[in-house]
């Protein structure tokens, strides 16, 4: 069995993609988490247990290095009755920051 050049780079760019893939899901999974401490440290509720991707790019880290930049969103509710969005961003696998807009305070 004899395999060309064609199906070797076919392979190469499959294993490629699964390999990005792979690390995708883990980033997402670092977003989740810390979304998760994020939510016990300042006192919210993450609703639907999940993030969603909303913007990818490329940027550079603090040494210089490519990476991607990554932007979640992720619904959350202070009081169970509001639904309100939030934000996590990640630059390659470090958290860079975890956006929650402040809690509305309402004075009787």
């Amino acid at each position: 069995m004899y395999f060309t050049l064609g199906d070797v780079v076919a392979l190469l760019a499959l294993a490629l993609l699964c390999l990005h893939v792979a690390a995708a899901v883990r980033v997402r999974e670092l977003a989740l988490q810390a979304v998760n401490r994020a939510s016990e440290r300042d006192d919210f509720q993450l609703l639907d247990q999940s993030v969603h991707i909303r913007r990818v790019s490329l940027s550079r880290d603090g040494a210089g290095r490519w990476r991607i930049w990554r932007q979640y969103r992720f619904d959350f509710s202070y009081d169970g009755m509001e639904r309100r969005q939030g934000f996590v961003i990640m630059l390659g696998k470090q958290l860079q920051s975890v956006v929650v807009p402040e809690r509305n305070i309402t004075l009787h």
